[in-house]
């Protein structure tokens, strides 16, 4: 997929500076005051960081964030659905991916409505044909009555507004939110822009396939069963409550408007620990308890560590908030979906919102891991083919791992930030999660940031 006119609309946006105090070491005849004086550098993120609960790992300096811009998939959410995400969670923060994970346990329910049938294989044929039917129905009773009686529709939910799934099973359009973090490092709302990007025209076209029959057999179908395999613990931990959250919305309203099958559907959380190991161990316990459907994993390369393991045993998978490129050809067996769009969208809000800022040298600090190599290397692509030259981009990875310790890893950053005050950008990009705070911490102990 291309991004349709992410270019032209992320451009709108007025640059946002931010001061920061970095040190001048590109001449050796600067002295000692001028390497230390203040020049204009600013901080940017992407979906992994941009978050209010982010702000929370940097409590200690509430005004080092000021001006950080970046990028998120976020779709505009209406008062009403927040109120009633809030009403599952009256503690939340933020609403990250609250859309998509809520559209993932919607659609789910659709297709084993229309296929009349809860086995997963039989259910993910339906799957992309509930997003891109004739009739278009908004809600979760609506559309709930159209599968019954076996009409055609297509379900545009939250995050899925513009258009539905493409032949893989991923969106075809995603709306992305400029962020910029105010005062306190939280983010300020009057500043966000929301943003389309994606191409319409590559949502699934054509028959959506018959209704299923409901297998052999008559009488009383089992219960659709869903399992969370979401971040509680780890890197992504503090990303994780929104989309529980909103998940187990979904899950009240869909039994709210009769269930389906004629069946409540039934939950079970799980955490996926921002950790392979960890995920796998929770999506075994899904499949020995015989869930259907598994809503998650939160990251990219916990999703890429468990696919396998569920598709092997049949099983539906469908990630809210796993964005890497990577994903988009993987080995599924027809079982893996997702309602977060692919990182090569992001990337060109991201590379635009850059350039826009009038920058010609650009620092990127990545994670190591499918999500941020894979982020970070499509916005060097996409920044070189702005104009920015190759030696004036400088991309440096470190080691990503579940938890990170503020004493002990702090020299995965010390050395990241030395050559990133020697290599004097303007604009620092970072790809990460909760451990950007590390990252933004060595920068202010090597005087590259104030």
């Amino acid at each position: 997929m291309r991004a349709r006119s992410a270019t032209a609309t992320v451009g709108a946006i007025a640059a946002i500076g931010l001061l920061l105090a970095v040190s001048a070491c590109s001449s050796n005849a600067q002295s000692s005051s001028e390497a230390d004086t203040p020049r204009d550098v600013k901080l940017y993120g992407t979906d992994g960081n941009m978050a209010n609960s982010f702000g929370e790992a940097l409590k200690d300096s509430p005004a080092v964030l000021v001006g950080m811009k970046g990028t998120a998939p976020l779709t505009p959410l209406s008062e009403d659905f927040k109120r009633r995400v809030r009403g599952v969670d009256p503690n939340l923060t933020d609403f990250n991916y609250a859309g998509e994970a809520y559209d993932a346990v919607v659609v789910a329910a659709l297709a084993a409505e229309a296929a009349k049938t809860v086995d997963p294989p039989q259910l993910a044929k339906q799957l992309i044909g509930v997003t891109t039917g004739d009739n278009v129905c908004e809600t979760v009773a609506a559309c709930l009555a159209a599968a019954k009686s076996g009409k055609n529709f297509k379900y545009r939910g939250v995050s899925l507004r513009r258009s539905g799934f493409t032949e893989v099973g991923e969106p075809s359009s995603a709306m992305y939110g400029v962020l910029s973090f105010g005062r306190n490092n939280t983010i300020d709302d009057a500043k966000t822009e929301f943003v389309g990007a994606g191409d319409e025209k590559t949502e699934q076209k054509g028959a959506a396939p018959p209704a299923g029959n409901g297998g052999k057999g008559g009488g009383q179908k089992p219960a659709l069963k869903y399992g969370l395999l979401l971040p509680k613990t780890g890197a992504l931990a503090f990303q994780g409550p929104p989309m529980f959250a909103a998940a187990k919305l979904a899950i009240k309203e869909i039994n709210e408007a009769g269930g389906v099958l004629g069946q409540p559907v039934q939950v079970m959380e799980g955490d996926d620990g921002t950790n392979p190991d960890v995920a796998k161990a929770t999506a075994e316990k899904f499949i020995t308890d015989g869930v259907h459907v598994i809503i998650g994993a939160g990251a990219s390369g916990v999703s890429k560590a468990v696919i396998p393991r569920v598709t092997q045993a049949g099983k539906v998978m469908i990630s809210p908030s796993a964005t890497s490129d990577e994903l988009t050809k993987f080995e599924d067996k027809g079982l893996f979906f997702r309602t977060s769009p692919p990182d090569m969208l992001q990337a060109k809000a991201i590379a635009d919102i850059i350039m826009r800022d009038g920058h010609s040298k650009v620092a990127i600090i990545a994670r190591d891991d499918s999500y941020g190599s894979g982020l970070a290397e499509s916005v060097r692509i996409d920044l070189t083919a702005a104009g920015i030259k190759p030696t004036d981009l400088l991309v440096l990875k470190y080691e990503a791992k579940d938890t990170y310790d503020p004493k002990t890893d702090e020299n995965l950053f010390a050395p990241i930030a030395a050559k990133i005050k020697t290599f004097d950008a303007t604009g620092i990009l970072l790809v990460g999660f909760d451990e950007s705070a590390l990252a933004i911490k060595a920068l202010i102990t090597e005087k590259v940031k104030a």
